[in-house]
């Protein structure tokens, strides 16, 4: 291309903008000058352009910059799983670390279950491929079942087949419930004392949380969410659109009698609330009486877990029965976001309601029984302790609030926590993980889990008796 050819190029181009311009605005764009000039340049080898110039200079500016999303940020870690961290890197230097972290019970899965794994992995006749989005339907049925037999009172069209889905753990049914049944911008009421995964994953997906104080038994009843939807709506505030409640509760142990679920159940259903009721401790009881939310309600999404008293935790297993209103919406977001639970845990667990593997299973529930009254009892024969402890009725945790007596500035329970792990190589959980974060109580409060066994706990007490007095001394001095 010679000079004048390109001179002509640009007028050209330059009457062709304005034409454009002024028939279709700002908006159309032509191909860039450096385009039809480059051709030129590279003939002409002249030593400097304003085309070329722009060029260098893109190629010199940095790539816009990638970062995690607002959502993602919003999100508290687990403090648990960051206690199991720090005594597990004790553990990797040598010590010998007794954990009463996390609710991970000491025993694997059932000698059934893990045969049947086994026997499927073999197998020639199973590939383990996909499931139906809901389940294997043998699983479902035998799920329906387990209701129909334990509780009283459950209609059979409220346990059909087509209202269970298994899911990827009680976690991947929150997800699929809180999606099904909430919009961003949503209200949904939490204990004050809870699952602290409740409220990360809400907020992660844009709801509003309303945390609700519970009672002296830590509880939240008909009587406290009542006591906050009055609230709400004298002070104007947006209605309560849900509740998700677990009993037997973590971290407290706490859990409803039959009729405070029945009278929980009913006010939702008169409020238009939409009731969660998370069932994964069930099972694991002493003495108290279970009850489900489907014996008083068909509106309630109930939530159950392999994890706990089936002692499935890594398996990832867990299971969903639902409204009628929400079978459709649930079986889409679980055929996009899941796909299907793990085909290998679902075959496996088609033998957890076997009488071999129930039998072996209430072993586990004797040594809860056992651990919980060790811990209990030596809390009880400690000087300086008073404290005020849950109830404890159900699930493996003991849940102490230590007053506005026992703790100082800078030697709350965070401390105390941190303090008893380093010095003595026993991991418990401080209230912060599960107290309303608007609050102190976090730092007042905090967990004990018995899931590791009877030996665990046992020296585990022993070792907070020996540092207890130690630890208040410190207190006393700082106040």
């Amino acid at each position: 291309m010679t000079n004048s050819s390109f001179q002509f190029m640009v007028a050209f181009r330059c009457i062709c903008v304005l034409s454009v311009h002024h028939l279709y605005g700002s908006s159309f764009i032509l191909p860039e000058l450096s385009l039809i000039h480059k051709d030129y340049q590279s003939q002409k080898q002249a030593p400097y352009s304003l085309s070329s110039a722009i060029e260098d200079e893109n190629e010199t500016k940095s790539p816009p910059t990638m970062s995690a999303s607002q959502r993602s940020l919003s999100v508290e870690s687990f403090k648990v799983m960051d206690i199991l961290q720090r005594a597990n890197e004790l553990q990797a230097e040598g010590h010998e670390v007794l954990h009463c972290e996390v609710g991970q019970p000491e025993s694997g899965a059932p000698k059934t279950v893990n045969a049947a794994a086994i026997d499927a992995l073999a197998s020639p006749k199973e590939n383990l491929g996909y499931t139906d989005a809901m389940g294997l339907v043998k699983l479902r049925e035998t799920i329906a079942n387990h209701y129909l037999t334990k509780y009283d009172g459950i209609p059979e069209s409220s346990v059909d087949t087509s209202r269970i889905v298994v899911t990827t753990g009680s976690s991947g049914g929150f997800l699929l419930a809180f999606t099904a049944a909430f919009d961003t911008g949503d209200t949904i009421a939490i204990a004050s004392s809870g699952y602290p995964c409740y409220r990360n994953i809400l907020g992660a997906l844009g709801c509003v949380l309303a945390n609700v104080d519970v009672n002296d038994d830590f509880k939240l009843t008909a009587k406290e969410l009542k006591l906050e939807v009055d609230r709400r709506s004298k002070a104007g505030e947006k209605r309560i659109k849900g509740l998700i409640l677990s009993s037997p509760s973590n971290p407290t142990g706490s859990m409803l009698t039959p009729d405070e679920l029945k009278e929980l159940c009913k006010y939702c259903e008169d409020e238009g609330i939409q009731f969660i009721s998370d069932e994964i401790y069930h099972g694991i009881t002493y003495g108290a009486e279970e009850a489900t939310a489907l014996t008083y309600t068909d509106k309630a999404i109930i939530i159950n877990s392999f994890s706990k008293y089936y002692s499935m935790s890594g398996w990832r297993l867990g299971w969903m029965v639902m409204p009628e209103s929400l079978v459709e919406p649930i079986n889409a977001l679980q055929q996009n976001m899941f796909i299907n639970a793990p085909t290998i845990s679902q075959t496996a667990a088609l033998k957890c309601w076997d009488e071999e593997t129930i039998a072996e299973l209430e072993t586990h529930v004797d040594k809860y029984r056992k651990s919980r009254t060790i811990i209990l009892d030596k809390l009880a024969s400690l000087p300086d302790f008073d404290t005020h402890i849950a109830p404890a009725d159900g699930g493996f945790y003991i849940y102490v609030d230590l007053g506005d007596a026992n703790v100082a500035e800078g030697l709350g329970s965070v401390a105390m926590c941190k303090a008893f792990l380093e010095e003595e190589k026993v991991a418990f959980v401080p209230g912060t993980d599960f107290e309303d974060p608007s609050g102190n109580l976090g730092d007042r409060r905090f967990r004990i889990s018995y899931a590791g066994g009877v030996d665990t706990a046992t020296r585990a007490l022993d070792r907070f008796c020996s540092f207890w007095p130690r630890w208040i001394e410190r207190v006393r001095n700082a106040q």
